[in-house]
Order: structure tokens, then C-alpha cells, then sequence
């Protein structure tokens, strides 16, 4: 794919999940597991509820306030990460976040990724890798204090 092309992806789907966030619910649900994050840089914050079934991630959903990309990846995120076994979800996190970091990663990881992968460009952009990982290390840090 040609350099304009993925920009125009980019662009076109950071858009998409920050007018229209996917899993944003105002009033989170009390009765699972939840964190916040903040990004003191820039002022996103981040709330991440979920729960864990037999291993597996459910109901998981965000709100908070913060940057087009902060918003658009805590949407991608939770398309990405619902429904996936704790240890499934903490694989694509790890490979998010050094996608994000610049890192290769496998074409299996991205692919599992989904929409999640174009925010790899925001390697360039080293201020923008907080913006882009902060719902990320949310649900990191639900999954590590479960084990």
C-alpha cells in the first residue's frame, strides 16, 4: 500500500472511531472490573471497564475526554479486545504497543489488530504514543492485577 494511501486510512479511520467511538458508554457499569488512566502531557483521561468470564474479556467499554487519538484508539481498542481470552488480549496488547513503539511485529498480530494497526504511525510521532496507548495500558493494567 502506497504511503498516501495508508495516510488517507489513517486518517479516514482515527475519524470514524473519534466522531463515533464504538463501546462509549457515559455511565460505566459498576459491576465489573474498571481503571482509569491519565495522561498528565496532554490531559486525556481514560475509563476502562470490563469483565472476565472463564478467562475471556467481556463487556468491555470507555468513556473520558482527551484527544482525536486518545478516543479513537480507546475505540479501536475495544473492538479489538472484546470477547478475546485474557492471554489472547495480553499478546495484541503487547503487540499495540510496540507496533506504536516503532517495533516490528508479526503479520499475525496485526492482522489481529484490526483497525488497531494503522495507529502504528504514531511512532513518528513520539508525542502522540501516550495519546494512542493510554486505554491500552488500561486494560494491561485490569489483566495484571488479575493474575
Amino acid at each position: 500500500m502506497g504511503l498516501a494511501n495508508l495516510s488517507f486510512l489513517y486518517k479516514t479511520l482515527v475519524l470514524e472511531h473519534a466522531k463515533s467511538p464504538h463501546h462509549y458508554e457515559a455511565n460505566l457499569p459498576t459491576n465489573g472490573h474498571q481503571v482509569t488512566l491519565h495522561n498528565p502531557t496532554c490531559g486525556d483521561t481514560i475509563n476502562v471497564s470490563l469483565q472476565i468470564k472463564d478467562g475471556y474479556l467481556n463487556d468491555l467499554c470507555f468513556n473520558g475526554s482527551g484527544c482525536t487519538i486518545s478516543q479513537a484508539s480507546a475505540s479501536m481498542m475495544t473492538d479489538t479486545l472484546d470477547g478475546k481470552s485474557a492471554d489472547d488480549a495480553q499478546k495484541l496488547i503487547q503487540g499495540f504497543l510496540n507496533l506504536c513503539m516503532g517495533k516490528p511485529i508479526s503479520d499475525e498480530l496485526k492482522q489481529g489488530l484490526r483497525d488497531a494497526a494503522v495507529m502504528g504511525t504514531v511512532a513518528e510521532f513520539p508525542a502522540r504514543i501516550k495519546c494512542a496507548t493510554l486505554a491500552w495500558h488500561a486494560v494491561q493494567d485490569i489483566l495484571n492485577q488479575q493474575k
